[in-house]
């Protein structure tokens, strides 16, 4: 059974129709990359099963509750057990890396936070890092830090929206190795990435859905896509 289901969604921003009658299932436990280039529903399909954005059509289940329905949040955001990395890391600008981490733990009212924190610090190696400013941190830091705020909740869920997009080539490739050994030590995590680089999500994915006005034009292993008929795909690929 997928952790995540979108039953027949649809979705509009303003007058412009993102996505039509729309459903997928996302496997638990899983690395899932969705592909596409910019405008293909991406970041939607991700708002959406956050909670940050209300289906105008259809269902969406986590772990076979329904969480949203046309037009209404039933599960509201913060108790969909997810994290969220965006594409800017969202970072708090004016708390060191420690208050920016422990933030979450302090808003559940969560014992031990201390520990907590330093626990997750360690497991990125951020240790040294703690009463650091974010721009006081290098890019492959900041990431680190993102992932490490949104990991110390334990989420079940982890959503990333194209997360590595601005960093250079080699701190991309570290970062992707980083990732795959996250995945790794927490094999319960199902997580969701989304990249516009075929490159970046063979790296990484043990599903890749690519994507294309809204639509699905493939969905399997990387070596599944690889090999895929499809002529959207074998386009995309090119490039």
């Amino acid at each position: 059974m997928p952790i995540i289901q979108l039953q027949n969604i649809s979705f509009s921003y303003s007058d412009k129709q993102i996505l039509q009658n729309f459903s997928i299932g996302i496997e638990n436990n899983a690395l899932t990359c969705l592909l596409g280039s910019s405008g293909c529903g991406k970041t939607t399909i991700l708002r959406l099963i956050a909670g940050l954005e209300i289906p105008d059509k259809g269902e969406i289940y986590i772990e076979n509750k329904k969480v949203s329905t046309k037009g209404k949040i039933i599960i509201p955001p913060h108790q969909r057990n997810l994290g969220y990395i965006f594409q800017d890391l969202a970072l708090w600008p004016h708390f060191t890396i420690y208050d920016n981490i422990a933030f979450g733990l302090k808003e559940r009212k969560t014992p031990e936070i201390k520990e907590k924190v330093f626990e997750i610090l360690e497991f990125f190696n951020l240790s040294e890092h703690y009463t650091k400013y974010p721009h006081q941190l290098s890019g492959g830091q900041k990431q680190l830090s993102a992932l490490a705020r949104s990991l110390v909740l334990k989420p079940k869920i982890l959503l990333m929206d194209e997360p590595l997009s601005n960093l250079d080539v080699k701190l991309k490739q570290k970062m992707l190795a980083h990732i795959r050994n996250l995945k790794e030590k927490m094999s319960e995590l199902s997580i969701i990435y989304v990249t516009h680089d075929h490159k970046e999500a063979f790296n990484i994915a043990d599903k890749v859905v690519v994507l294309n006005k809204g639509k699905i034009e493939a969905e399997g292993s990387v070596a599944e896509i690889k090999k895929s008929e499809n002529e959207f795909v074998k386009y995309f690929l090119e490039y």
